[in-house]
């Protein structure tokens, strides 16, 4: 007869006694992710995109763009993407579980984390509300734009976000982009 295995679901509680060892621990649903410190391309790419991100949501007056280790906490579930943008709370808040829900979610892909930003995360963004999130895709020049109930949008020429309340969209040269986070011939 065969017997089911039962996978255990992490908790919060769990998640929050980690050790701080430089790694990032997430928990999506129960399920523990772990990632290592990110490699300079990373934070390159990371750094280049906050700062077109800050300039736009200043202007737009659309809130924060938090940065990594930074925390989004819905439910039972907590992730530190790698940058995100929520509309500003009227007042400092002591929780990150009391924060507004993000209006854009970013990810930027490494090794280790390719699948369960293209599957899990994005399932779990999109089913939260979170009604924009990229992909950052460094190694093949490219964003992925996930938005829920339309097809994902893959480019390395132009990527439009028009969030709700701005005035106008931002608008992203890719290749520009790319160019000036990673230099023309940039390798690994």
């Amino acid at each position: 007869m065969p017997m089911s295995h039962r996978i255990a679901k992490w908790t919060l509680a769990e998640l929050h006694r980690l050790p701080d060892d430089g790694h990032k621990y997430e928990l999506v649903h129960g399920e523990l992710f772990v990632t290592p410190a990110p490699t300079v391309r990373h934070e390159a790419l990371a750094n280049g995109l906050a700062r077109l991100l800050d300039r736009y949501v200043e202007a737009q007056h659309l809130g924060f763009v938090w940065r990594s280790r930074s925390v989004v906490r819905i439910g039972r579930s907590e992730v530190e993407p790698d940058l995100w943008v929520a509309p500003g709370p009227t007042r400092l808040q002591k929780s990150w579980a009391k924060l507004p829900r993000p209006i854009l979610v970013v990810e930027i892909l490494s090794d280790s984390t390719r699948r369960r930003d293209h599957v899990q995360k994005r399932t779990f963004y999109l089913d939260q509300g979170v009604p924009a999130y990229w992909i950052v895709d460094g190694e093949d020049r490219t964003i992925c734009s996930a938005r829920r109930g339309e097809d994902d949008v893959v480019t390395n020429e132009r990527l439009v976000w028009e969030p709700a309340g701005a005035s106008e969209p931002l608008v992203i040269d890719v290749r520009a982009f790319f160019r000036g986070a990673l230099g023309v011939d940039a390798i690994g």
